[in-house]
């Protein structure tokens, strides 16, 4: 499989879900809130469960084969100081502009309304684990711990 195709991919499908607020699907799971996108052979689904505080999985299938995965947990860390509202607002339009760059990995830094977004990841496509917060005045109120890569047999 060519990486930097999944990759394309995988950026494709999050600015129509999540970021494009695509159209839910219907639930995979009991509780669950899913959205999904394809094209061609490629198809993915982002399957989450909370709102405020949320943990989540998107998964990517080639060919109706399972070959990518990313978990996410986000929470808010400072309730009394900020709000899930605010904390998507921030996300949203600072991960736009960062899947405008054609990423969705590597470092990043978006000043918004309500704060300052910051991603910070290591690795590749194929393995990664990374950090998102937002902050106003070097105090966190938002987090997101996330990690993936690819599914072999």
């Amino acid at each position: 499989m060519d990486l930097s195709e999944l990759e394309g991919f995988v950026v494709e499908a999050k600015r129509a879900t999540y970021v494009g607020t695509g159209a839910p699907a219907e639930s995979s799971r009991p509780g669950a809130h899913d959205m999904c996108h394809a094209r061609g052979r490629w198809s993915y689904r982002d399957s989450y469960f909370g709102g405020t505080d949320f943990l989540g999985q998107e998964t990517v299938w080639h060919d109706g084969e399972p070959v990518w995965a990313m978990n996410y947990y986000g929470y808010i860390v400072r309730p009394h100081m900020f709000d899930a509202r605010r904390a998507g607002e921030t996300t949203k339009a600072a991960l736009c502009a960062m899947y405008a760059e054609g990423r969705f990995l590597g470092g990043f830094e978006w000043d918004g309304p309500h704060g300052v977004y910051r991603d910070v990841s290591r690795g590749t496509v194929a393995q990664f684990h990374g950090r998102e917060t937002i902050a106003i005045g070097g105090v966190v109120l938002y987090g997101l711990d996330y990690c993936g890569g690819l599914i072999r047999p």
